[in-house]
C-alpha cells in the first residue's frame, strides 16, 4: 500500500468520524473498546504466536505483550466516561461582575477530541518490537474520545496488526474509524509523508528512533499538527555500593534481555559503584549463562533472534570498537551463526568508554556496557550527559537517595529496583530528544483533546 491507498485511509476516516464521534455517546466507546479487549484475550494464544513468528521473541514473552496491549482498552474503556475526556471539562468562578458586585456569567472549558469540523483524526505510526501493545497504547485513548485513525504499523509485523483490526470490527468498531494501512519498506516514506502532509490529519503519534520522529516534526509543521512523539533512549542503570545485589541482577536482566534488548527502555549504559563492581558482574554473568537462546516458539526459550541481519552486523561492529578502545569482553561478543542470521550472543563489556559508539548511542541489543563511577554526583553527571532521556533505573537501599537522584535524573520514567516498569495507569514519554507527550495513563488521553473555553453571559 502506497501513497493513494493512504489517501484512501484518510477519507474513510474522514467520512467515518462524525457518526463515531456525534452520534455515540463515551458509555457505547467505552463498550466497544471493552469487547475488542475482551477478544484479544480470547484470541491470546493465537496473536502471541503470530508476534513471535513476526518479531521473533519468545512466546512467552508474546503472552505478556498481548496482556499489555488488552489493559490499554480497558484503561481507557474506563476513561473514556470520566470528566477528563471528550465532552466533560470544568467551570471556574467568573472573574466578571456586574454593577452590583455580583459575579457575572459562567466560565466554561469543554474538552473536545483534537481538530475543527470534521478533522478529528489522527495518524499513528508504530514500531516493530511491540507490534500490538504500541498499536492499542495509541489507539485506544484516540477512539475513547471520539477520534477515527490511521494506522501505520511496522512493515516488519503487519500481520500481528492485521489480527489486530480484524477482532477491532467483530467488537463493533465501525468501518472507517480504524484504518490501517500497511507498506513494505519501499513504500514506508511515501505512507509517512502523506499522512504527515495532509491536511485533514490533525494529530501524528509516533513511536521510533529520534532521526525518523525529527524528520515527522519537520513534515508536519506545515500543517501544524499535534504530535506525540515516543523516540530512541539510552538508558542508565546505576547500582550504588547499598544495593541488594541480586535484585539490582535480577532488574538488569529484565531490563535489558527482555526482547533481546530491542525496547527503547531497556538498560545500556550499567554505571556501577567501584566496590561492587565485581560481585555485580560475576552474578551477572552467571544469570545471563542461563539464558536459553533459540526459536521463540521452541520450548524454554528465553531469549530470540534480533529483528534482522542488520543490527547483528551493527553489534559486531560496536562491540568490536569498545574492545579495541580498551573494553574487556567478559562473555559473549560474537553472532550465533549456528542458530541463523539474526541471533547474538548475550554480551557484557566492562571497562567501556564513556566516549566509544556502544555507549554514546543506542545498543537495540543484547550487550551490557559497564563504566564504574566514585560518587553519587559523577554518576548522575554520566547518566545525564545524553542527548536522550526517556528511562533510567538505579539500584539502592537508601530512600533519601532514591528521592534525591530519582529528581536528578533528566529522563521521564525512572525505575527503582526494578528493570520493568511500564503500565497502562502510568504516563510514559520522555525528554530531551526522547520524544513528546506521555502515553498511558490519565495524561495519555489529553493528548487527543483540545480544550474549548466558552463564556456564557446569563
Amino acid at each position: 500500500m502506497g501513497r493513494e491507498d493512504t489517501k484512501d485511509a484518510i477519507h474513510r476516516a474522514h467520512m467515518a468520524l462524525p457518526d463515531w464521534r456525534d452520534k455515540t455517546t463515551a458509555a457505547h466507546r467505552s463498550g466497544v473498546l471493552s469487547k475488542w479487549s475482551s477478544l484479544i484475550k480470547e484470541s491470546a494464544e493465537d496473536i502471541a504466536k503470530i508476534m513471535t513468528f513476526e518479531s521473533g521473541k519468545p512466546l512467552a514473552e508474546s503472552r505478556g505483550e498481548v496482556n499489555y496491549a488488552a489493559s490499554f482498552l480497558d484503561f481507557y474503556s474506563g476513561e473514556a466516561i470520566r470528566t477528563n475526556s471528550a465532552g466533560g471539562g470544568f467551570i471556574s468562578p467568573s472573574p466578571f461582575a456586574k454593577p452590583d458586585g455580583a459575579p457575572r456569567g459562567k466560565v466554561m472549558a469543554i474538552h473536545e477530541a483534537v481538530g475543527i469540523s470534521n478533522n478529528n483524526f489522527a495518524g499513528l505510526i508504530t514500531p516493530w518490537n511491540f507490534p500490538i501493545a504500541m498499536i492499542t497504547r495509541k489507539v485506544a485513548p484516540a477512539l475513547a474520545v471520539g477520534c477515527t485513525c490511521v494506522l501505520k504499523p511496522s512493515e516488519l509485523t503487519p500481520l500481528t496488526a492485521i489480527a489486530l483490526e480484524t477482532l477491532a470490527k467483530r467488537a463493533g468498531v465501525p468501518e472507517g474509524v480504524f484504518e490501517l494501512v500497511t507498506a513494505d519498506r519501499e513504500l514506508t516514506r511515501e505512507v509517512g509523508d502523506e499522512m504527515c502532509g495532509n491536511s485533514i490529519i490533525k494529530k501524528i503519534s509516533f513511536t521510533g528512533s529520534t532521526p525518523v520522529g525529527k524528520l515527522l516534526m519537520k513534515q508536519s509543521s506545515d500543517t501544524v499538527k499535534r504530535l506525540s512523539l515516543e523516540l530512541g533512549g539510552n538508558a542508565s542503570f546505576i547500582v550504588f555500593d547499598d544495593a541488594d545485589l541480586d535484585v539490582a541482577v535480577s532488574a538488569a536482566m529484565s531490563s535489558k534481555f527482555r526482547n533481546a534488548g530491542q525496547t527503547c527502555v531497556c538498560s545500556d549504559r550499567f554505571l556501577v559503584h567501584k566496590s561492587v563492581e565485581e560481585e555485580f558482574v560475576a552474578k551477572l554473568v552467571e544469570k545471563v549463562g542461563q539464558l536459553k537462546i533459540g526459536h521463540g516458539l521452541e520450548d524454554g526459550v528465553t531469549m530470540g533472534p534480533v529483528i534482522s541481519n542488520v543490527p547483528v552486523k551493527n553489534l559486531s561492529k560496536k562491540v568490536e570498537a569498545a574492545i579495541s578502545e580498551g573494553a574487556t569482553c567478559v562473555v559473549g561478543g560474537s553472532p550465533l551463526s549456528n542458530l541463523g542470521p539474526n541471533y547474538f550472543e548475550p554480551t557484557i563489556l566492562t571497562n567501556v568508554d564513556t566516549k566509544s559508539l556502544i555507549w554514546c548511542t543506542e545498543t537495540f541489543g543484547p550487550v551490557v556496557s559497564v563504566h564504574t563511577f566514585d560518587t553519587e554526583d559523577e554518576a548522575v553527571a554520566m547518566a545525564n550527559a545524553s542527548p536522550v532521556g526517556l528511562a533510567s533505573y538505579i539500584c539502592t537501599s537508601d530512600v533519601s537517595r532514591i528521592f534525591r537522584v530519582s529528581t536528578a535524573l533528566e529522563c521521564g520514567l525512572v525505575g527503582v529496583n526494578e528493570g520493568i516498569i511500564s503500565s497502562a495507569s502510568a504516563p510514559f514519554g520522555g525528554v530531551k530528544e526522547s520524544g513528546l507527550g506521555k502515553e498511558g495513563s490519565a495524561l495519555g488521553i489529553k493528548e487527543y483533546l483540545n480544550t474549548k473555553y466558552v463564556f456564557l453571559n446569563c
